[in-house]
């Protein structure tokens, strides 16, 4: 970037400090001048530290060609040093300037069902489910289960659980996609290695402010709960279906033995799915070979292999494997894999912005 890129974001800051000291701003009006106030100061960090980094290279060359020697010497002395650094200052900044996913710092909703496999593929959705439970709890985030399908051997058919907490999409939101096990279940008496599979997707949680729904587009219906779950099943229409008829979303809810419980969570769940389906024709739209993307985000690429005989997880988008497979389902190792995809679709990024620039 260019001194004259740097200094401009350096005085759009400026511009925020002097706008909210003002005291003359309405309270919606203040809101967003403050959070993009808070976004863009280690931005203005960055550009400045690099600004600085720039001067000092600069004041360097000059005693270099200079006539004292002696200072000529200590110049000399000091340069390599800022020529290492400017780089990574550069490639800090840039990545700070990555356009922003809106949902990144929202709350999302993980839903996961067991895939081909039988009652080794619902056993893995709840170890799946554990991992991420796990995981949540290190990062000091709030999960709570939403619905649950539970098999009769154990682990789930299908479970949909809310994780709350600061930045948790961004974190989890690759995660969408097959996972695929390889090991011998416990009911193998042959020893032989099954591959069972579990689905994974990761949408942002929205509110209603988020995304617009119209009443006259729901269609609502209730029935008496099936299963387990105390007097109101079988005797009260307590469960209850939505139907989004534009788009056909369907979403079902019955563990509460609340009507109006078990519909408040059908919402939440039926806004998550249209959002995050309005973003992802957005986005294909934006760029039809989704090359700027880790993965697609579609439900039926394989995107992970756990196999317990190696003791080994491979993240098939990205070639990465690691041989910690019980740190990853203990919750502990996830972030290694999270980083790297992180890290790898920031590069992507990266490299569409500069084959962007240069076209």
């Amino acid at each position: 970037m260019d001194t004259a890129q740097l200094t401009a974001i350096i005085d759009r800051f400026q511009g925020l400090e002097d706008e909210l000291g003002s005291g003359r701003l309405a309270a919606d009006r203040l809101a967003v001048l403050a959070k993009e106030h808070a976004d863009l100061r280690p931005v203005v960090e960055a550009a400045q530290e690099l600004l600085d980094a720039r001067a000092e290279l600069a004041d360097l060359t000059e005693l270099i060609d200079g006539d004292d020697a002696d200072m000529a010497a200590m110049a000399a002395e000091e340069k390599p040093a800022i020529d290492e650094r400017l780089p990574e200052l550069e490639h800090k900044l840039r990545l700070m300037l990555l356009p922003k996913d809106a949902a990144d710092e929202k709350s999302a909703i993980l839903e996961i069902r067991a895939g081909t496999g039988g009652d080794e593929a619902a056993l893995f959705a709840g170890d799946l489910l554990r991992m991420y439970e796990r995981y949540a709890a290190n990062q000091g985030w709030k999960v709570s289960i939403m619905s649950a399908s539970a098999a009769e051997v154990g682990g789930y058919k299908e479970v949909v659980a809310n994780i709350t907490g600061p930045g948790v999409y961004a974190r989890l939101k690759f995660e969408s996609g097959v996972h695929r096990v390889q090991r011998v279940p416990a009911t193998e008496s042959g020893g032989r290695i099954h591959t069972s599979a579990a689905t994974v997707a990761v949408l942002p949680e929205v509110e209603a402010v988020d995304i617009e729904i119209n009443d006259s587009d729901l269609r609502i219906d209730t029935y008496r709960a099936s299963g387990s779950g105390g007097q109101h099943v079988n005797t009260t229409d307590s469960a209850v279906r939505i139907t989004h008829i534009p788009t056909g979303v369907v979403v079902a809810q019955q563990d509460e033995s609340s009507q109006h419980k078990n519909k408040a969570k059908a919402l939440k769940i039926l806004r998550a799915r249209i959002y995050e389906a309005e973003r992802e024709k957005l986005a294909a739209e934006r760029s039809a070979d989704r090359k700027a993307q880790v993965g697609s985000g579609d439900r039926s690429e394989r995107i992970r292999t756990y196999n317990f005989p190696q003791g080994r997880i491979t993240d098939h988008r990205i070639n990465l494997t690691l041989y910690k497979l019980a740190q990853v389902l203990e919750g502990e190792a996830v972030d290694e894999m999270v980083d790297a995809l992180v890290a790898e679709n920031q590069a992507r990024q990266l490299a569409a912005l500069d084959d962007g620039s240069n076209d």
